[in-house]
Order: structure tokens, then C-alpha cells, then sequence
């Protein structure tokens, strides 16, 4: 597959990492002098150690932010693997836009921008007011594309596209000021097939262990998931041989024969926040394979990553312990919240959202024990 982005993370960790290492060791000394026993505040203090790191900032922040949803429908939904019909996609996309659904909803609670791309939701353009979050249309929504089992979930013209929306996505918001913080989700029937598809053929599911991959999604019954686990094994095992022959190229090539449009997208969407120190805030199963594939194309990406939730899609743990197993420092694999929740659209990153705000104004507000003339623990 020629002439595919092979991201370099300038300063993940080579350039710029004596910044980094100065934001951290400042950070880490504002932090023990708050006016609180060390380590007292568990994983914030962790995430306000990573933030300060992406950001090369002792004093990190999570605002300005904003919340980006890619949007898209699926031939494979036509192999009867979802409990909705495909109009959904299109009908939520226009919600979004007039603010009835839950990440409009939680957008406005937090004060942030909902940018809803639609990079292949069947039809004309979706049009709607804007009361709830602003519409694009991408070129690439238009572009040809395929059900995973018989064909390529989208050739290589149209995976390149689709990377580079994501990627334009995130250069208009530069683009219009400043940006700290960058919270990704989805929309699209069919999807947590995809996704089913992407994390069992990056992280060897086969046989059994596909039913701890293949979930339930949006609520099907047993007849559906049947279908739906049969859908998926076939599709793995299509691409199954081409990943092993070139590993170096897996995240790439799963990605375009198994995933969507949307998946990709976010794929070029966080690669190009996290390449100008924005901190990714992921949301749930689809968008953490995504960020899988990112991963396994380059695995640096991992330290501008945050994983907002664990659903309760059963890939989602297995997805989540790949992570966890690479090298390094994994709080990026250690989901903020686990509610239960299988929405998707990043409602579950924007509940974590307050999480990592709060990190950031703990550490910038609270007062060192010098300032609030309180004795630490030697008594001074």
C-alpha cells in the first residue's frame, strides 16, 4: 500500500525531550509542595505528569478544547450485524448538529466545540442548524468503498482520504486558535463490527477468542451476533495472511481492509493533534481501535493518548490490555471510567473530561504549603 503516512512524532521522544523531561521535573516539584500528602491524588497527579509532558508545560491545561465526531455509514451493516437500520447514521448526524444527542448534550455542559465531520454517511449532505455543533462534509463521505468480507473495507485511494479528513479536521481547529486538548468519537451503524474486526486482527484474536472481541453493540440478539461473529471471522481471516507477511505495515493494512471511513479519519485526527502536543482524549471501542492501529503503526503515539473509559464491549478490555502491554508507561491504556456505557458518539470522553480539567486546576490552584503557611511534614 504506496505513499502512506509514516508518522515520526517529532520529539516522541528524540526532539524537544529535553523540554519535556524539564515540564515533567518542574511539574513534579510544584506538585509535591501542594498542601496534600504525596501521591494523595492517585492517577490526576499521573495525568497532570502526562499532560505536562505533551504539552512541555509545567503548568499543563486542558483548555482550550474541543470535541471532533467522524460520522459514517457501512456496506457491512447490510449483512444484518446491527439491531439498527443504516438511516440511524444520518438521522444522528442531524441530531448532533441541532443538539439533541448525548455529545451535544455533554459538549455544552463542558463548555466545548462539537465538530461533527461526516466522512461517508449515505446521501447528500446531512443539513441541520448548528444550535448543537457545527457540520463538514468531507470528500472523501463520496468515495468508493467495500463489506470487508468480499472486498477491502476501503482501497487505498479512499483510506488515504479518509486519513487525510481526520488530519484536515484537526488543522481547521488549529487553525482557529489554539488547542490543548482534543476529545475524539464516532457515529455509524455497523461499526463495532469494524472495530471487532480491526482489534481481533491486530491482536491475534482467532477461533473462541473472537467471543471476547465480537460484542453486542447497540443491543442484538443472539441471532445477529451469530451473524455478526461469522462476518468478522471471515473478514479476518481474509487479510489474516497479508498481516502476517508484512508486520510492519499491519495497523495500515487492517485498518483499510477491516475498518471505515470514520475509523480512519480518527486514525489521521489524532496522529496530527498529537504531532503538535494536543493530549487525545479516546473515547470507547470504536475510537480505541482506531487508536490501536495508530499504535501499531506508531507506537510513540501512545504517550499523547488518554483512554476515557472502559465500555462494556468485551474487545474493548482485550484491545485495552494490548495496549497495556507495550513498553513504557501505559496510564494512557488505564481507562478513567468504567460506567457501563456502549454509546459511543464520546459521550464517555467527555464524562472524562472533568477529569483531566480537574487535574489541571488542582495543580494550578491549590495553594504549596509555603503559601498557605501550613507545615509540611518535617514541620516547616
Amino acid at each position: 500500500m504506496p505513499e502512506l503516512p509514516r508518522w515520526t512524532f517529532p520529539g516522541w521522544p528524540s526532539a524537544a525531550a529535553g523540554e519535556r523531561a524539564a515540564a515533567v521535573e518542574a511539574f513534579a516539584a510544584r506538585d509535591g509542595a501542594l498542601t496534600k500528602p504525596a501521591g494523595s491524588l492517585g492517577v490526576l497527579e499521573a495525568l497532570g505528569r502526562r499532560l505536562a509532558h505533551v504539552q512541555r508545560d509545567p503548568r499543563p491545561q486542558v483548555r482550550p478544547a474541543a470535541c471532533l465526531v467522524f460520522a459514517s455509514d457501512h456496506p457491512v451493516a447490510a449483512l444484518g450485524v446491527s439491531a439498527y437500520p443504516v438511516g440511524v447514521t444520518r438521522a444522528m448526524v442531524a441530531n448532533f448538529v441541532r443538539g439533541g444527542a448525548a455529545a451535544s448534550v455533554l459538549c455544552k455542559r463542558a463548555g466545548l466545540p462539537l465538530h461533527v465531520i461526516d466522512v461517508g454517511v449515505a446521501g447528500p449532505p446531512v443539513f441541520a442548524d448548528d444550535r448543537g455543533g457545527r457540520y463538514t462534509r468531507a470528500g472523501v463521505a463520496d468515495a468508493a468503498v467495500g463489506d470487508l468480507v468480499t472486498s477491502d473495507a476501503m482501497p487505498p485511494s479512499t483510506y488515504r482520504a479518509a486519513l487525510s479528513a481526520g488530519a484536515a479536521a484537526v488543522a481547521a481547529r488549529l487553525a482557529a486558535g489554539p488547542l490543548r486538548a482534543l476529545v475524539i468519537g464516532e457515529m455509524g451503524i455497523g461499526n463495532t463490527t469494524c472495530a471487532a474486526a480491526v482489534t481481533a486482527a491486530l491482536t491475534g484474536a482467532a477461533g473462541a477468542d473472537l467471543d471476547a472481541v465480537v460484542g453486542r453493540g447497540t443491543g442484538i440478539d443472539d441471532a445477529t451476533w451469530a451473524r455478526k461473529r461469522d462476518v468478522v471471522a471471515t473478514a479476518v481471516g481474509r487479510v489474516r495472511t497479508i498481516l502476517s507477511a508484512d508486520p510492519d505495515a499491519a495497523g495500515h493494512r487492517a485498518l483499510a481492509a477491516l475498518g471505515g471511513r470514520e475509523l480512519a479519519a480518527m486514525v489521521g485526527a489524532m496522529a496530527h493533534a498529537i504531532e503538535r502536543d494536543v493530549i487525545v482524549l479516546v473515547d470507547g471501542y470504536i475510537a480505541s481501535a482506531a487508536a490501536l492501529a495508530l499504535c501499531t503503526i506508531a507506537p510513540a503515539a501512545a504517550a499523547g493518548l488518554v483512554f476515557g473509559h472502559q465500555s462494556r464491549e468485551p474487545g474493548h478490555q482485550r484491545l485495552l490490555a494490548a495496549l497495556r502491554a507495550q513498553p513504557g508507561d501505559a496510564v494512557h491504556a488505564r481507562p478513567l471510567l468504567d460506567l457501563d456505557l456502549a454509546l459511543g458518539e464520546a459521550s464517555g470522553a467527555l464524562l472524562a473530561f472533568d477529569l483531566l480539567d480537574a487535574a489541571c486546576c488542582l495543580h494550578d490552584q491549590m495553594a504549596t504549603f509555603a503559601e498557605a503557611a501550613v507545615p509540611d511534614r518535617e514541620g516547616r
